[in-house]
């Protein structure tokens, strides 16, 4: 059991409230089989409020399993991904690139989430990518975007060339690599992890089986309507409460 001294007197409210959320939503991709040990990464962006302006990121600690993430375990860093509070954890330099790149293309979106689920990579390797063929996908294809796999995504050269294919999009298909949500809120993004993921993992089954029935083109317009009509207009928040009960149930330790 790792003992880490509580950072609660230590930060704003505010950045504490953050580390929570950021904390929980670790436990919950542990949780939902979607942690790659102790690999891939969630990122969340400080509010101005705090920061004064300056880019500054909580991130995880590199070499912990996600499911041993606390709010005071998290390391704050700037773009470069530089520690900017002591902490007796590393941080990973290179798998910040992919968080650094959106965070700075997207200054709107306070969470990045990555995986390298079984059926994201499979669907990630497809040449059609995400196909028109459940109800989930519906709501993905609305937002999607797809960046052509550079290797190992530690080159900051590659940047450019991501935030260009990401655009506007939500949701990001990192070919032969793995998926990416972007969010402006950390139950926001994790809602869309939680969508794109379903998303694959049905395809993947669904092609194993007969010929597969699209849906129709006409269906596909007006999707964030409804989303908004879906959710009662409250979006994610009409189920992050419910997930952060789930949490205290599994393990309260993480508001640690």
């Amino acid at each position: 059991m790792l003992s880490i001294p509580s950072l609660q007197n230590q930060v704003s409210p505010e950045e504490w409230q953050l580390r929570c959320d950021l904390a929980a939503c670790y436990r919950l991709v542990a949780a939902y089989g979607w942690s790659d040990l102790v690999f891939t990464h969630i990122s969340a962006k400080l509010p101005d409020s705090v920061t004064g302006g300056e880019h500054q990121f909580l991130i995880n600690p590199y070499g912990l399993m996600f499911d041993e993430i606390t709010a005071s375990s998290l390391v704050k860093v700037d773009m470069q991904c530089n520690k900017l509070l002591d902490s007796p954890f590393p941080v990973n330099p290179a798998g910040f690139v992919i968080h650094s790149a959106v965070h700075e293309a997207r200054p709107e979106a306070q969470c990045v989430l990555h995986t390298h689920t079984r059926a994201g990579v499979a669907v990630s390797a497809q040449k059609g990518g995400i196909l028109p063929i459940s109800q989930q996908s519906t709501f993905v294809l609305a937002s999607l975007a797809y960046h052509d796999y550079e290797g190992v995504a530690f080159r900051p050269d590659e940047k450019p060339r991501l935030q260009a294919d990401l655009g506007e999009a939500n949701f990001l298909v990192l070919r032969n690599h793995g998926l990416l949500t972007v969010g402006k809120s950390i139950a926001d993004a994790f809602l869309s992890m939680y969508t794109l993921e379903n998303t694959c993992r049905i395809q993947i089954d669904a092609q194993a089986g007969g010929e597969l029935v699209p849906v129709n083109p006409a269906i596909l317009a007006g999707m964030a309507d409804v989303m908004r009509v879906a959710t009662a207009g409250q979006g994610a928040q009409l189920a992050w409460p419910a997930l952060l009960r789930k949490v205290e149930r599994m393990d309260p330790g993480y508001r640690t």
